[in-house]
């Protein structure tokens, strides 16, 4: 089995990226877009991010094999319930939300009897709207799919395969367990640097124009993660707050351990902690997830994140 039609629901980073990886990748593949953003839509028809922008998203579901939701997770049960009437009984429902159990429990509800099959590219840039998106975004990235209990393996397989064809690599994960692997390496990160740049926007003994101006390397990683998609992190926070709440409590333990190490002058402790650290940031470039270079090579736009 594959995919011949493919609708896209959100045409931002992520739904634009795929359209235009399909057009590049797949170029045999129908693509139908709609975005509730009148703007967005006429756009995404301008950079030619899907064959047909449609001007209802039941309209762009109507003949369609694989639907993908790329909207904020809080929209995920409403931009379900549009199309639902409309929705072809044997397509397939999939989406790219950083949450998977919730969005499981919402297209659940909102598509009762259906094939839904979540899935989470690990792939993005600060950047959002219908001029984000380009057709590498997910080359060598992973795509976690979270299939439900007696998921049908054929369709199952069909989403893995347009995956890796879009060129990621697909990893097969329990939705509860992505979601806690998930709050360490993306949500707490980000829930971090957006308290780091608020507080250095707070401090009253530094003015705005010095935080921009001194910004040493590590404070400009920072603000470009802060830089995210306000909606949509804000309903990752609030779509898995369990597990990033418990990854929270850890962070929060371990970083008071090192409070005391700087309190107590304890140099070995500090030493061990970032050197076990360093070594890991080593892994990630090993694995080819990042650039040592001292730009981490992000010299355009086409980032991985």
């Amino acid at each position: 089995m594959s995919f011949d039609r493919v609708a896209i629901i959100g045409l931002g980073l992520l739904g634009g990226s795929i359209g235009l990886a399909v057009r590049e990748y797949l170029p045999g593949v129908v693509t139908t877009g709609y975005d509730l953003d009148p703007a967005a839509r006429a756009r995404a028809a301008e950079r030619g991010l899907v064959g047909t922008v449609s001007q209802t998203a039941s309209e762009a579901v109507r003949d369609a094999d694989l639907v993908i939701f790329c909207v904020p997770l809080g929209a995920m049960g409403p931009a379900a319930d549009e199309i639902a009437e409309a929705l072809p009984e044997s397509a397939v429902v999939s989406d790219v939300g950083s949450s998977k159990q919730a969005v499981v429990n919402a297209l659940t509800e909102a598509l009762p009897g259906r094939t839904i099959i979540p899935a989470h590219p690990v792939a993005g840039t600060e950047n959002s709207g219908a001029d984000a998106g380009f057709a590498s975004l997910f080359q060598n990235r992973w795509c976690i799919v979270t299939p439900p209990e007696h998921t049908d393996l054929v369709k199952l397989s069909a989403l893995v395969s347009f995956w890796e064809a879009l060129g990621a690599n697909v990893e097969i994960m329990d939705a509860a367990h992505h979601d806690l692997v998930l709050a360490v390496t993306s949500h707490l990160p980000h829930l971090i640097a957006y308290t780091i740049v608020g507080t250095a926007s707070d401090l009253e003994s530094v003015t705005r124009s010095e935080v921009i101006k001194y910004s040493a390397g590590g404070f400009r990683d920072f603000t470009r993660i802060a830089a995210s998609d306000p909606t949509m992190w804000r309903d990752v926070f609030l779509s898995n707050k369990e597990a990033v709440l418990e990854m929270l409590q850890r962070f929060t333990e371990d970083l008071t351990a090192l409070q005391r190490s700087i309190r107590v002058g304890d140099g070995d402790a500090l030493f061990d902690h970032f050197a076990r650290t360093r070594a890991i940031r080593r892994s990630i470039i090993e694995e080819g997830q990042d650039d040592a270079r001292p730009d981490f090579g992000r010299t355009d736009h086409r980032v991985g994140g």
